[in-house]
């Protein structure tokens, strides 16, 4: 059976995907891995003015503090990451920084032209990811 140390799970807050954190926290636990939680802030172009990349990131800490407290049992190691750049990039980034063994993420599931139009995120990470990839499409 294949044992992880260092399992990385990115989270975009949207409330369908965290189930990958728990997923996650599970195999971490399992295995006794450090868990590093990711996020990464991405302001568009045509994003609020007045939200500064700093306000950006201290809020998605804030936000990952949160998560942390309610989705994972006493007992597992994590960390807490917030970064700001491309999403894909970013992951792929983390995972080689780290040493991740396993990457744990949801994906919005898009397909047609809405994913020609925003991308995939996780299609790229898969594709590109120096470990192995456990995707999770949320329950619609």
């Amino acid at each position: 059976m294949l044992r992880f140390s260092h399992i990385l799970c990115p989270i975009d807050f949207d409330q369908a995907l965290l189930a990958s954190v728990r997923l996650a926290a599970d195999l971490a636990q399992e295995d006794n891995a450090v868990l590093y939680l990711l996020h990464v802030v991405h302001l568009h172009p045509a994003a609020e003015p007045s939200v500064s990349l700093r306000e950006a990131e201290a809020e998605a800490q804030t936000r990952l503090e949160q998560i942390s407290r309610r989705r994972l049992r006493a007992g597992t190691q994590f960390e807490l990451h917030v970064v700001s750049g491309d999403a894909a990039g970013e992951i792929l980034h983390a995972a080689t920084r780290f040493g991740i063994d396993l990457i744990v993420m949801a994906t919005h599931g898009r397909t047609g032209i809405r994913r020609l139009v925003l991308g995939s995120i996780a299609e790229r990470v898969v594709r590109e990811a120096p470990c192995p990839v456990l995707t999770i499409r949320p329950n619609p």
